[in-house]
């Protein structure tokens, strides 16, 4: 079964419900053309991260684009 974790930031601008929908529609037909898989066994999920949840050289992400929360 494949199961594929999509890690997305959390932006200023969201991504919507329609956006979220065509990736997981285009991962899953992606792993039925190539690994020859099920869609019924294929399990997408997407996770949005805060940018004051993960750092690159010792700072927040949020700090490192200057963004104010």
């Amino acid at each position: 079964m494949p199961y594929v974790n999509i890690k997305l930031t959390r932006e200023q601008e969201p991504i919507t419900a329609e956006q979220k929908t065509a990736l997981i529609r285009g991962v899953t037909d992606l792993l039925v053309e190539v690994v020859r898989r099920g869609p019924k066994t294929t399990v997408v999920v997407i996770d949005e991260i805060d940018t004051d949840n993960y750092g690159i050289g010792g700072e927040t992400v949020t700090v490192l684009r200057g963004q104010k929360r």
